[in-house]
């Protein structure tokens, strides 16, 4: 537990990409990609769940079971995200973190998308 504050980007409360793939690597947390779903088939991270924003508090329950563990939480840009997290939270996922910079930021670290 030592080395999540160090991943996460200070004063954002999201976690870079690195610490992304880290926490999804270490602690197998559940990607929720939360863009449309012409969108998500474009290009997601690899096993991400699809569960449009809108759509998050009726159907997040039933896409992600297990509330213990962490949630990573993609949008576009990371602006969406932050209110997932909120959204997330509330729902008691205290593990739910944002990816700073959304997919963007995923595909600048080179890191590895798949399509729908």
């Amino acid at each position: 537990m030592l080395f999540v504050p160090m991943l996460q980007k200070a004063g954002q409360g999201a976690l870079s990409a690195e610490g992304a793939v880290q926490l999804i690597n270490r602690q197998r947390a559940v990607v929720v990609d939360i863009r449309p779903p012409e969108e998500f088939a474009a290009g997601h991270v690899s096993g991400a769940r699809n569960v449009p924003l809108d759509q998050l508090e009726a159907k997040l329950a039933g896409t992600v079971k297990n509330k213990s563990l962490p949630l990573l939480i993609v949008c576009a840009s990371g602006a969406r995200a932050q209110r997932a997290v909120a959204v997330a939270k509330k729902l008691g996922y205290e593990q739910a973190q944002a990816l700073a910079g959304g997919l963007k930021s995923w595909k600048d670290a080179n890191l590895p998308l798949e399509k729908a």
